[in-house]
Formats: structure tokens, sequence, C-alpha cells
């Protein structure tokens, strides 16, 4: 935190001005990693699972608001195509794992073996047994590979994920986050704490540990994980200094069509155009 003391409401979250300003810090440390794995070719790969709700993909939001996506890339894999359905199950993850001088942030990742494929039935006993025994030999392969592996659990109350379905319910900008699916997977909550459980006990392994973000207040989440995450990698400031911007070319006479000639978005907000 900065050196002025945190200040916190009623209900004991963060204020938003505190908030704020501890992110926007946090940003600028990212833009410094971001530096840092470019110039050190190094593979980060960070893993975001948890509950649906759980405030994932706003943390993501938030890390790469600031980074190059050329640096920092997000994946979030949707259903697997026929030809992926027989492939070796972390084939397509592959696919999608960091070169050097990158980072890839997954957005649920081949952890879905182990949690909706788990519980909805979309795999066999076979299959998922065979995912559990597999999956810590893959992640120690990626570790002795030389990538960085972090992997996140978002941990939500019963009651928290509630409150935000009903809310997404009764926002016509956020309804489109609630799928069949986050619906379905309301109703077997048990079944999915189970899932989890089992998931932990075998994957939670030395060399690629869990590490749980308490996500039921979203500004404390996101600023525990970014913090979490910087910490993870040993990394200084690379930023190059400011540069001197060349001066704008001189007229060389050349004269331009009129500018009405050009086919204009309406100004309903703002000036009247001018010359580009």
């Amino acid at each position: 935190m900065s050196t002025d003391e945190p200040r916190y409401n009623d209900e004991g979250v963060l204020k938003k001005k505190d908030y704020k300003r501890e992110l926007n810090r946090l940003q600028e440390e990212l833009v410094k990693l971001q530096y840092w794995i470019k110039e050190n070719d190094l593979r980060v790969c960070v893993v975001f699972e948890g509950r649906d709700a759980a405030g994932k993909g706003g943390v993501i939001k938030r890390i790469t608001r600031r980074l190059n996506p050329r640096v920092a890339r997000v994946v979030a894999l949707g259903k697997p195509t026929e030809r992926e359905r027989g492939q070796w199950y972390f084939q397509r993850y592959v696919e999608q794992l960091p070169t050097e001088g990158e980072m890839v942030l997954f957005d649920r990742s081949w952890y879905n073996r182990a949690g909706v494929e788990r519980v909805m039935g979309f795999c066999t006993d076979e299959e998922y047994e065979e995912f559990l025994r597999t999956c810590p030999e893959f992640e120690r392969m990626l570790v002795r590979s030389g990538i960085i592996l972090v992997k996140y659990w978002f941990s939500i109350s019963d009651e928290e994920q509630e409150r935000r379905f009903q809310k997404r319910n009764e926002d016509p900008k956020r309804r489109w986050k609630l799928s069949p699916m986050d619906l379905e997977a309301r109703s077997r909550w048990a079944d999915y704490s189970e899932a989890k459980d089992r998931m932990f006990e075998h994957t939670d392994v030395e060399d690629a540990p869990w590490h749980v973000v308490h996500a039921d207040v979203k500004r404390h989440a996101r600023l525990n994980s970014i913090s979490h995450l910087l910490d993870q990698i040993d990394y200084e400031d690379l930023t190059p200094d400011p540069i001197e911007l060349p001066s704008r070319q001189d007229d060389t006479g050349y004269e331009r069509p009129p500018i009405d000639s050009q086919n204009w978005v309406p100004a309903r907000f703002g000036s009247n155009p001018v010359d580009d």
C-alpha cells in the first residue's frame, strides 16, 4: 500500500478513492513487469479458476488494461470442436502456452475437466480420473521447461454469488453473463464444492500450488491478486526514459481535398471536424 493509511467504509470495504490509487500504482508495477518479461524472454502462464461470478474476468481486465497485448495475452477458449475432442486433452491448451517474452492469462483452463466437465457429465469417469493422475505431471513438465506457472482459485460465498447473479439478471448490460450453464452450476453448488476439493487434493502440489483469493469483495480481490502476482517474479524497472519526439514535417505545398468530401460520422457530441 501507499504511505497513506487505507480507509474503509462502514461495511469494511476499501474506499473507492483509495482503491483507485492503489490499483493505479499496481498497474504501473505491471508495466514494469511487462518490460522485464520481454527483456528477459520469460514465459509466464497464469491460470484463473473459480466459481461463476467470482470475479476472475474483472481481475484479468485490470491486469491487462495498461499492458501491451503483444506481451500480455488472454486465452478464454470456448467449447472444443469435434476435432479437438479427438485430441489429447491438454493439446489445445498447449498451443496457447506463452512463448519467450510473453505472459498468458488463462480465463479458465485445462481445469474445466475437473470442474464443469465432471459435474455436468461432459466427460467419462475414466477421463476424469486420468486427468487427476496426469495434470500434476503435465504442470511439472511445464515448470521444468522454464514456464513460470501461477494458479489462482477465486473463492466466493454462496450468498455473494447469489447477489451477483441477481444483479446480472436485473441489468440488461450484464445479463449476457448469465448463461444456461451458469444457472445449472448454481443449482449444483454442493457438487462443485466436492469437485473443487478433490481437484485441490490431487493438483495442489509443491511445484504448482494453488493460490486461493478471497473474492467476496471485488476491490480487495483485485488488489490482493495483482499484488501477489507481482510478488511471484523478481523483476526490476526497465521502463524506458521519455523519448524526444520528432518535429512535424514542413509544408510541402500539397493541397488536400475539401474536408466536406469525406463521409463523416454525425457529430452528436463534440466539435466540428478538422484536417488530420
